[in-house]
């Protein structure tokens, strides 16, 4: 091991890599600053220019900036203007865009850069020591597992309802499902619930439905609430970029919780930073203090560190089942692994010991890439906050035409568009009714692994025993029925006034 790390550091630090390093981090912090692009989009252009730089290492190197740097960038676009294009930063937008709102934009800014630093770093630290020992953890998960897991990740529901509104939480999750299972099924490859219409055969759009729900909601709300753009014209101003020693103090502990939390949750194939920035927002909403418990969704800076914390270190632990058993994590990892393939790079447990200069070099340029990152975001933050300064009338076409182009660019079809229209208008309804949409992502997100996970796991055990036979997958659903009782429970305790 101590051999192979110091021929990955060799690598890693040579002048040539290093500038790859910074490449990728440019490209991904920018690409994941522009909703509705995502860093799947670039990484798929990108392998034919990786593949002509001809060293495997320096072609993953790059690729990987790209990655972890559009999810660091991705929280500016879901803080500043509430239009997340990457799934990891969904969570960012609930705590981080009512900051912007409040005038602390630049606040919010610099707690997102700061936990994605070290959610990141500390990442890339526990993949050096633990990814050998990890790859044969992660072999323990098989399908039982997996449906455990997504039923476990939907009940983090509990985290985005408010008091008395579990019930509408669970009504908007079972929504999401739904929606999840709008086209073909992986299991039987038959459309379903597609009303004849031929686009909707491959489903539903992740960006689609974010920017509907979201992005085109809010642009509505700015139109139709003029006192609340009004509001927001006055906060236009940039200040208080700089966090006090309180603030540090308290998302410290927020930090190493979710950096320790994000980091296993991405070792799991299948996982990802999706369901870690939730899981880190769901957990630490219930650490909290009652008082401080009731700002989360309102703007609180825990609620803001926790989820970009827990994804930026899932991001780095996802390349454990990348690397170590050729599985993908997410569809981002799916075209890196395919980048891998069409190097003539074999992933698996032997990568480490067969060519350690790529195994370590990547994990080394992690670590590297995060300095990049903090160096490159930290000075631009007056900058970019600025774009808050905005006149209101001028904001909110630009709100919209990146969501119309995020929408399109996806699927390249207008059924993206009327989708999206769809579920704006919808989502204005449901906003006004009280109904948390937040819940709904995490179901679509969650539904299509849980059926196909569900599916083979009946297969394999000729039904439903696997529930109970499998004691791992027991505890899970145990824990994951506790998570949502409890909650349903301490709401009908509260006075009915309250």
């Amino acid at each position: 091991m101590i051999e192979g790390l110091l021929v990955g550091l060799q690598a890693a630090i040579s002048p040539f890599n290093i500038l790859m390093v910074f490449i990728g981090c440019f490209l991904g912090t920018f690409i994941g600053m522009l909703p509705g692009l995502g860093p799947m989009s670039i990484i798929a252009i990108m392998i034919p220019i990786a593949i002509q730089l001809g060293d495997p290492a320096s072609a993953l190197i790059l690729l990987s900036g790209v990655y972890y740097g559009a999810i660091f960038g991705g929280s500016t676009s879901s803080i500043l203007i509430n239009a997340p294009g990457v799934a990891g930063t969904v969570a960012s937008s609930f705590d981080g865009y009512p900051m912007a709102r409040a005038g602390q934009a630049g606040k919010a800014l610099t707690i997102a850069a700061i936990s994605s630093f070290a959610g990141g770093t500390i990442g890339a630290i526990l993949l050096m020591i633990f990814a050998p020992v990890l790859s044969s953890v992660a072999k323990l998960f098989w399908s039982a597992e997996y449906f455990a897991l997504m039923v476990l990740g939907l009940t983090a529901i509990a985290a985005f309802a408010g008091q008395g509104k579990i019930i509408k939480a669970m009504c908007m999750t079972v929504f999401g499902v739904m929606l999840a299972t709008v086209g073909e099924s992986a299991l039987h490859n038959a459309a379903r619930f597609t009303m004849g219409i031929m686009d909707l055969q491959s489903g539903i759009y992740f960006v689609t439905l974010v920017m509907g729900l979201f992005a085109l909601p809010e642009a509505i709300f700015l139109i139709l609430d003029k006192k609340r753009s009004q509001a927001m014209a006055n906060n236009n101003k940039i200040e208080n970029l700089r966090i006090t020693k309180e603030e540090a103090r308290e998302i410290a502990p927020v930090i190493g919780r979710q950096s320790l939390l994000g980091f296993f949750v991405g070792v799991l194939p299948g996982a990802g930073a999706t369901m870690a920035s939730f899981l880190g927002y769901g957990i630490e909403r219930n650490l909290a203090p009652s008082g401080e418990r009731e700002k989360f969704g309102q703007g609180s800076i825990r609620g803001l560190a926790a989820p970009e914390t827990a994804n930026n270190a899932a991001c780095t632990g996802s390349f454990v089942p990348m690397l170590t058993l050729g599985i993908p994590g997410s569809g981002t990892t799916a075209i890196l692994l395919g980048a891998l393939v069409a190097l003539s790079i074999t992933p698996g447990p032997r990568l480490m010991e067969d060519q350690p200069e790529v195994f370590w070099a990547v994990i080394i340029s992690m670590y590297l890439g995060n300095l990049v990152l903090l160096i490159l975001n930290l000075p631009l933050i007056p900058y970019i906050a600025k774009l808050l300064t905005v006149p209101r009338h001028y904001l909110i076409p630009f709100v919209i035409f990146f969501s119309l182009i995020g929408a399109y660019i996806g699927q390249n079809n207008a059924t993206e568009l009327l989708i999206m229209i769809a579920l704006g208008c919808m989502a204005t309804v449901l906003r006004f009714g009280g109904f948390p949409l937040p819940p709904m992502i995490i179901g679509f997100i969650l539904g299509g692994m849980l059926e196909d996970n569900l599916g083979r796991a009946m297969r394999k055990a000729g039904g439903m025993e696997f529930m109970w036979e499998r004691p791992m997958t027991l505890a899970i659903l145990i824990l994951a029925m506790a998570l949502l009782i409890y909650p349903i429970l301490k709401d009908r305790k509260r006075p009915s006034g309250e």
